[in-house]
């Protein structure tokens, strides 16, 4: 049914100008905290509100759930299921820096593997807006325009020259062995981190490296949210020709008990996620 695949993709690239539009009167805190306990910002409820409603009046989705909702939201029988962080990296409203919309799409009910995953994306709202779509094995990145997608990168692949790296967390808040990791890599790559997960991942794909969000001293399970960030950043960058971790295996491979589930994320090239995986491991 790769038509409902393609009007999930329609709605989140319509709604993409509407939520960038509304960024710049909604910087304010909210009262209420999301579902893990973070603060809310009014940007990010007003983007989770337009795509709940725009998402679930498709025939095609059984289901929205988001890091903003205790629970998933039920549509009609659809057989697709829709996993967003509406507004990745909302706390750079403050600063005026890069974020940008995650989303997943699987064909079952959430929690889910990530090998029930059939399509994901982000939008960056970054000078300019663009999507990156994965699907079929192919990564493909538009410019977004009146919510029109113009196709500029038709098979966008993670080069083989990697050039950036990036790593999130309080330095004295690492492991050992993952410290031990980072001292290697940042005699060979240089850094990119801008404080929006989404941001950072679009450096990878676009100059090749890896970017990672730890398991911490004083929390081992990360920041991360695997349903609504890992899986999908996993499905695109895996899609690009690069590999995703949780510091043991692939993040697709990992099954969430629960909709707020967290864990390590790492994406990049193979070889150094590779390295990071035997670092780990030791």
């Amino acid at each position: 049914m790769s038509d409902g695949i393609d009007a999930i993709l329609d709605v989140v690239a319509d709604t993409a100008p509407d939520v960038r539009g509304g960024l710049a009167g909604r910087r304010v805190y909210e009262t209420a905290e999301n579902p893990s306990g973070e603060q809310q910002l009014a940007a990010d409820v007003y983007a989770d509100e337009l795509l709940e409603e725009r998402l679930l009046a498709l025939d095609a989705v059984g289901s929205y759930a988001s890091e903003e909702r205790d629970a998933a939201v039920p549509g009609t029988d659809g057989e697709y299921h829709v996993a967003a962080d509406p507004l990745d990296g909302s706390s750079n409203l403050k600063s005026n820096n890069t974020m940008g919309t995650i989303f997943g799409v699987y064909d079952a009910p959430l929690p889910a593997s990530g090998r029930n995953l059939v399509a994901a994306g982000f939008v960056l709202y970054g000078p300019i807006t663009t999507m990156v779509v994965a699907r079929d094995g192919t990564v493909t990145e538009s410019v977004i325009d009146d919510g029109d997608r113009e196709i500029v990168t038709e098979n966008l692949v993670v080069p083989t020259d990697p050039t950036v790296y990036g790593f999130g967390g309080r330095v004295p808040q690492w492991t050992d062995a993952f410290a031990e990791y980072v001292d290697g890599v940042e005699q060979e790559l240089k850094l990119r981190y801008g404080g929006a997960m989404i941001g950072d991942v679009n450096q990878v794909l676009t100059y090749g490296g890896i970017f990672g969000y730890p398991g911490l001293r004083d929390r081992p399970e990360g920041k991360l949210r695997l349903l609504f960030e890992g899986h999908p950043i996993a499905y695109i960058v895996e899609s690009a020709g690069g590999a995703s971790s949780n510091g043991e295996r692939s993040l697709l491979d990992c099954e969430p008990d629960r909709l707020h589930e967290r864990t390590p994320l790492f994406v990049g090239n193979e070889p150094y996620i590779d390295r990071l995986e035997a670092a780990l491991g030791e």
